[in-house]
């Protein structure tokens, strides 16, 4: 026989005949658990706040496709640099940063799709999965300086570039 039980984790395994009497238990401990996330459900939405339009606006923006930031990132040349932000606002998604910064980490091939130009928009470093110290040694490479971790000039070396979203739709 085979159980599922479904809930904050899913949980699959074989049950044999002999293990059949801990059904009833673990049917009760599931059922108290179910009855408890029911309850705490409706405390905290009897407790929240309606969204703000900011949010609403959030959510209706264009939704980020990794190839649209990976085709970004290809339009920085090597010495510039340019922002989560910048990239967020060019695929028409401002309030997306975050969004920018995970698909970066999730870049299947940073030696073709510079990731590593892009930081922060104070101008310090930001993450990187090989570590910040390998993003600074590239970006140093190519011409870039830094004063106490923070791009020297940042303006002088900020790109900001263009989607050619609109062309897709």
């Amino acid at each position: 026989m085979q159980i599922h039980l479904y809930n904050a984790i899913m949980v699959s395994y074989d049950m044999h005949e002999d293990d059949a009497k801990h059904l009833n238990h673990d049917a009760k401990k599931l059922s108290s658990i179910k009855g408890t996330k029911e309850k705490m459900k409706s405390q905290i939405s009897s407790q929240m706040a309606p969204m703000s339009n900011k949010a609403t606006r959030i959510s209706a923006n264009r939704p980020i496709r990794n190839s649209d930031v990976y085709d970004l990132l290809l339009k920085i040349p090597a010495g510039k640099v340019s922002t989560y932000g910048d990239l967020a606002r060019a695929l028409g998604n401002p309030s997306a940063s975050r969004a920018i910064g995970r698909i970066l980490g999730e870049n299947p091939n940073p030696i073709k799709v510079p990731c590593h130009r892009i930081v922060m928009s104070n101008g310090r470093v930001g993450g990187y999965a090989y570590g910040t110290a390998k993003k600074r040694q590239l970006l140093e490479k190519e011409g870039v300086s830094f004063i106490n971790g923070t791009v020297k000039n940042f303006n002088n070396f900020r790109v900001y570039p263009q989607s050619n979203i609109k062309d897709r739709d």
